[in-house]
């Protein structure tokens, strides 16, 4: 009797054990591993297929595309119907540009989905439907082209593969807006029986949310003046490079922006990484004496000097510490008025402007004209350079930053703070997109924004004025367009190499707006290592006003 509860307590004991067991295993399976037990029933007995969402368009201000889509075709294959397989790489290594050997190890694989090849186009999609393959077939795709080729490349961005073979949108527009852009894939869930023949109207779906389109600032027509005029003064000039960027005064808008060297960017692979960088946004450099403009502007805004100011250092070189500043020409001019000082670049008379500014307010106003920080233009790629701290400047340090030297922005920043001046003293946000369009059509407006008041409005006429007459008088007069009224500054900035600035090489450049009296247009025009003369009033300046007459002409801009 003993024995008979023994045996029946030791098999009640192994029951209740072997259930206990069975329930915590089923609450490991359906409770910790449910996901991952439904992916792998899923994998086993379903097929997954990508849906892929159309990429939105990329426009420009009159609507026609500069990023596009093309319909292209993914060709597959189920390697289990395939019987023989090298009668059907012989068939195919024809049309497609695939490997052979690439596609015979496909199709023996032991899966029911390979992926044969992409970006097929309608004619290769036939001439394979004409051959009857069975286990052969086509998912619809799309492969992003540039109608206007290289036109604003570094503005526009193109459309590579990340780490995981997906499509993303690399700088500019593309990168900048890639999340819009691209929208969500969706997905094709069709179930298979345990022989792996699809299941007859047993799908599910998740539905793919096409991307939304964006519509830019950029005026083609102006872009295309652009590039022209940029392309021919290099080559005139003999230069590295260059960079022009107009911005649209009152709001900030980006009409047109270029660089040379550019890309293709549908074929962006072939070409260096250093391609892809916008040197508008990316570039730091000394801005020489189209910086004097922002100085000049600090200390009238400050009460510091008026145009009739005259300068009492200005009768020869100026001596600072260990350096002797001089003028560009070696030209003094004794007892010169502000006015006179930007008509000349006169370099000794922005010592003069920057001891009677202060460091203090130097700072305190290139901060304001956004020196050293983004512009927080919508484009991907965008650099900075940085002030220092006030107590890590030296008088020598103060005396150069008031010509341009000794001192890092980028061009945008330049082109940004310029613009305040002819904006009656308000900084803007630069932007290129003005629209975004949803897959269903619905539009979204981006709307100019006015960052802060830089200076009074009275000091915008007062230095407007000086340019006026720095166009008329200065260097570059000679380029002048005759009987209209252009506000502009020169540029020539030394490069420095290993510890010194080299004397043979430049950045040459030349900033304005117009009409002067009611500004519609703020440009800057930048030539890198110019070989046939090193000055912006030789070079840049050119390259201005050939613009210049041709933006006038379009927009039927008045005279003043």
């Amino acid at each position: 009797m003993k024995w008979e509860n023994l045996r029946f307590t030791l098999v009640l004991s192994f029951l209740c054990f072997s259930y206990i067991a069975v329930i915590a295993r089923l609450f490991v399976w359906q409770v910790f591993r449910a996901s991952e037990l439904s992916d792998l029933g899923r994998a086993q007995s379903s097929q997954v297929l990508t849906i892929p969402a159309i990429r939105g368009e990329i426009k420009a201000k009159d609507d026609f595309p500069l990023a596009a889509n093309a319909i292209s075709y993914l060709l597959y294959a189920n390697p289990k119907v395939i019987k023989d397989k090298e009668d059907y790489v012989k068939k195919l290594e024809g049309i497609l540009e695939n490997d052979p050997a690439s596609i015979s190890a496909k199709l023996s694989s032991d899966l029911y989905w390979v992926k044969l090849s992409v970006g097929l186009d309608q004619d290769k999609k036939h001439l394979i439907e004409k051959l009857s393959l069975k286990g052969i077939g086509f998912q619809q795709e799309y492969t992003r082209f540039y109608p206007e080729a290289s036109m604003a490349a570094h503005l526009i961005g193109f459309l590579g593969k990340d780490s995981k073979g997906e499509n993303k949108g690399y700088f500019g527009v593309e990168g900048r807006y890639n999340t819009q852009l691209s929208g969500r894939s969706g997905k094709l869930y069709a179930i298979r029986d345990a022989l792996g023949n699809q299941v007859l109207g047993d799908t599910r779906e998740d539905k793919k949310i096409d991307g939304r389109g964006v519509k830019l600032t950029l005026d083609r027509t102006v872009q295309f003046a652009v590039e022209k005029r940029l392309k021919d003064g290099i080559e005139r000039y003999n230069a590295d490079g260059g960079s022009v960027v107009i911005m649209e005064s009152k709001t900030g808008a980006i009409l047109a922006m270029s660089a040379v060297p550019s890309f293709n960017p549908e074929k962006y692979y072939e070409f260096d990484l250093n391609s892809y960088t916008n040197p508008v946004l990316s570039n730091l450099y000394e801005p020489g004496s189209t910086f004097k403009v922002l100085v000049m502007a600090a200390a009238v805004d400050e009460g510091k000097v008026k145009p009739e100011t005259r300068c009492n250092i200005c009768a020869g070189p100026i001596t600072e510490g260990d350096y002797t500043i001089r003028t560009w020409n070696d030209k003094y001019f004794p007892n010169t008025t502000m006015r006179d000082v930007i008509v000349n670049s006169n370099n000794t008379g922005m010592v003069f402007v920057g001891r009677k500014l202060g460091l203090s307010s130097m700072i305190k106003y290139l901060e304001k004209f956004g020196i050293g920080k983004i512009t927080g233009i919508d484009l991907q790629g965008e650099e900075t350079g940085v002030i220092r701290d006030e107590n890590s400047w030296y008088p020598i340090d103060l005396a150069t930053a008031s010509f341009g030297q000794g001192i890092s922005i980028t061009p945008i920043q330049l082109l940004n703070a310029v613009n305040a001046v002819a904006n009656r003293g308000n900084l803007m946000t630069p932007y290129v997109v003005s629209q975004i369009i949803s897959d269903d059509g619905k539009k979204i407006d981006i709307i100019s924004k006015i960052k802060r008041r830089v200076i009074k409005e009275s000091t915008s006429k007062i230095i407007t004025d000086m340019m006026v007459s720095a166009v008329e008088e200065g260097e570059a007069k000679w380029t002048k367009i005759k009987n209209y009224k252009i506000a502009g500054k020169t540029g020539t900035a030394q490069i420095p190499v290993a510890g010194h600035y080299d004397p043979n090489q430049t950045i040459a450049s030349f900033v304005g707006f117009f009409p002067a009296s009611d500004p519609k247009i703020t440009m800057l025009v930048l030539v890198d290592r110019p070989k046939t003369s090193i000055y912006g009033s030789e070079t840049a300046a050119p390259i201005f006003f050939n613009i210049a007459r041709d933006l006038i002409k379009y927009y039927n801009l008045p005279s003043n």
